[in-house]
Parts: structure tokens; C-alpha cells; sequence
């Protein structure tokens, strides 16, 4: 009578533990099948490469749809089906900011390294001096010195208006207000701002201007930076409420009962708790704000030389310079110079929201309450 050894005692359990499983290799099979077929089809009705991916792409859901159903059961078929599908729609919806990044990288990071692009502005660049450049193929002159100038400088004022204007409107609804007419009416219009066309802040802060300082002297910095506060302070006081809520009621008690008055336990208690969801709200109304073209093109309008004064002039923004060299070119006649000034100012100004993302997250750990032991 033979006898079994434990290196087959131990063979024999792992079959019985993996049986009725499909191998780790699977998906590596469906996914090379997949793409086979998916060369055929696209070779017989006409190849490229989008059409090949999409192709490959479905064929690989059904094929592993179908070796899961045959090896294992419906369960974990349609349970592998929906996660398929789930991990495709995220890449569907990554491919567009994939996309956009890629082509403003590879276009714009020539216009952005150019020479004295971040230094100048464009005082003295005309269409001869642009096809001079595109004739004998020099450096690009003109840069976008005072076009991000005034974008930080109307979006700084934006935000020194909106945040203490949102910051205190939220402290309200959330701690003081009882669920009243008032507050209600508060939340009403707050949502309806929410949702105003950006072109409708413009006018109503020109004509606002124009009824302070009269005709002809309201197209300034200053005017840009109204019509930016009325886009900004509804994303900053819904936001900010939401965090505030979060907030559990149990420290705001934990604080009454220690005898701290409401305001103290606001300013130390709360909004420390919720700082990081705050800043994060301050960001996403910063980034609303910083790439609007119409209410500065009605307000702030277009100037070609650096203007530190919010009070008056003109003052030139990212993505009014953006505009203005795509659609209205230095040089009609050769647009590649003001193309690629385009091009970088977009980088630029991509780059700028990514910083301020950053730098809210860094206020959220510098600021966030911290775990302190007996």
C-alpha cells in the first residue's frame, strides 16, 4: 500500500483551495486575444489606432466576462464585469485631462522657455516685428509680464473680498442662524449665484462702476476684481458651510462646557477642525475665478503694457491674452509668434492652479488640529 508524502499532502490541498479558479495568467491571455481580434477587425474595415484601442478594449471585458462565467460561476462573472467596467469608465474620464495636459505641455513649454517671456510685456511688438520673426525665424518677442501681473493682482483682490465675505456668511447659516427666513433667503440667492452666467458678474460690476465713478473710468483693475467676487463668494460660502457642518457637535459642546464663549469656540475649535476643507473650497473658487475671460474682457479690458494699479487704466489678464493672440494675432499674416505666446501663457496658467492646489494643502497640514498625547 502506498503512501503519501507531505509535499503531496500539500499539493493536494492547494488544488482543492484553487480549484474552480481562474489562473493568475487570465487576463494576460484575454488581453493578448483581445488585441488580435481587435487587429483583425480594424485591418478588414480600416486600421487605426483609437478605433484598435476601443476594439481591444470591449473584447477584453466580454472575454474575461465569459472565462470567469465558465470557470467560476455568474457571481463572480458579473461582479468582474461591473469592476471592469468601473475601471474604464475612470480611464474615459482621465483621457480628457491626459489630453489636455499632454497638448498644452508639448505646444506651450517651447512659447514659456522662450527668452525674456515671463519679463516682458507687449509694449512695442507689432506686426512687422512679428513677421520679421517668423521670416528669419528668431526669438519670439513680446511676452506675458503684465498679462500675469493682472491676473494675480485682480484674482488677489478677488479673494481678499470674497473669503471674509463666504468665511463669515457660512459661520452664520452653520452657528448662529436657527433655520430662519433670513438664512433661508441667504441660502436661496447664494445657490442662484452659484449658477450666474460669469458674463452677467461682468456687466453687473461695470455698470456698478459706472454708476460710482461715471462713464469711461470704470473699465479698470478694480472692476474685474467685483465681477470675480460675485463668482467667487457662492463657491466659497457653500463650500465652507459644508465643512463647518461636518464639524461634530460634540467638540462645539465639549467647549461650551469648559465655559468657552461661542465665538472663542468657533475661532479655536471649529474652524481649526475644518481648515482643511476650507482651504480646499478657497482653492476650487480661486481656480473658478482665475480663468475668466468674458467679465474681465467687459471690465478690466485689454491692455499691452504692465499696470500695477487696480484703480486705474486698463489691465490685461492670462486669459484675456490668451484670447487675444488666438483670435486677434500680432501679425494676421504670420500668427505663428503669437500662437506659441498663446500656447505658453495657457501653460502658465496651468501651472498657477496647480501651485495653488498645493499651497492649499499645505495650509490644510500646517493648520490642521494636531494629535497631541497625555
Amino acid at each position: 500500500m502506498s503512501t503519501m508524502t507531505n509535499t503531496d499532502l500539500e499539493n493536494k490541498g492547494r488544488s482543492k483551495l484553487t480549484a474552480g479558479q481562474k489562473p493568475t495568467w487570465t487576463w494576460i491571455a484575454c488581453l493578448a486575444g483581445a488585441a488580435v481580434v481587435a487587429a483583425a477587425i480594424m485591418t478588414v474595415i480600416g486600421f487605426n489606432v483609437a478605433g484598435w484601442v476601443i476594439t481591444t478594449a470591449i473584447g477584453y471585458v466580454l472575454a474575461m466576462y465569459v472565462t470567469t462565467r465558465v470557470i467560476e460561476n455568474g457571481r463572480k462573472a458579473t461582479d468582474g464585469l461591473w469592476t471592469n467596467l468601473v475601471v474604464a469608465a475612470f480611464l474615459i474620464a482621465l483621457l480628457p485631462l491626459v489630453s489636455v495636459i499632454w497638448t498644452v505641455l508639448s505646444i506651450g513649454l517651447p512659447g514659456l522657455v522662450e527668452q525674456g517671456f515671463l519679463a516682458s510685456d507687449m509694449l512695442g511688438i507689432t506686426g512687422a516685428v512679428d513677421q520679421q520673426t517668423a521670416a528669419e525665424g528668431t526669438n519670439v518677442l513680446g511676452g506675458v509680464k503684465h498679462a500675469l501681473i493682472g491676473s494675480l493682482l485682480i484674482t488677489l483682490g478677488a479673494t481678499v473680498i470674497s473669503v471674509p465675505i463666504g468665511l463669515l456668511t457660512s459661520i452664520y447659516l452653520v452657528e448662529y442662524s436657527r433655520g430662519g427666513a433670513f438664512a433661508r433667503a441667504i441660502t436661496f440667492f447664494v445657490d442662484v449665484m452659484t449658477g450666474i452666467p460669469s458674463i452677467v458678474a461682468g456687466l453687473f460690476a461695470a455698470g456698478l462702476m459706472m454708476t460710482l465713478v461715471g462713464p469711461g473710468d470704470n473699465v479698470m483693475g478694480f472692476s474685474a476684481v467685483i465681477a470675480l467676487s460675485v463668482l467667487m463668494i457662492p463657491v466659497v460660502v457653500r463650500s465652507t458651510e459644508e465643512m463647518l457642518r461636518v464639524v461634530p457637535n460634540e467638540l462645539r459642546e465639549a467647549s461650551y462646557a469648559l465655559g468657552v464663549r461661542k465665538w472663542r469656540t468657533i475661532l479655536k475649535v471649529v474652524i481649526p477642525t475644518a481648515i482643511s476643507g476650507i482651504a480646499s473650497g478657497v482653492t476650487l473658487a480661486i481656480a473658478r475665478v482665475i480663468g475668466e475671460t468674458a467679465p474681465i474682457l467687459v471690465t478690466a479690458g485689454v491692455a499691452i503694457q504692465t499696470n500695477w494699479n487696480l484703480f486705474k487704466d486698463w489691465m490685461m489678464s492670462l486669459p484675456v491674452y490668451i484670447y487675444r493672440q488666438m483670435m486677434f494675432p500680432t501679425a494676421p499674416a504670420a500668427p505663428d509668434p503669437s500662437e506659441q505666446r498663446a500656447w505658453g501663457a495657457a501653460l502658465l496658467l496651468i501651472i498657477i492652479v496647480m501651485l495653488l492646489n498645493l499651497l492649499a494643502r499645505v495650509i490644510a497640514k500646517v493648520f490642521a488640529p494636531k494629535k497631541t498625547g497625555r
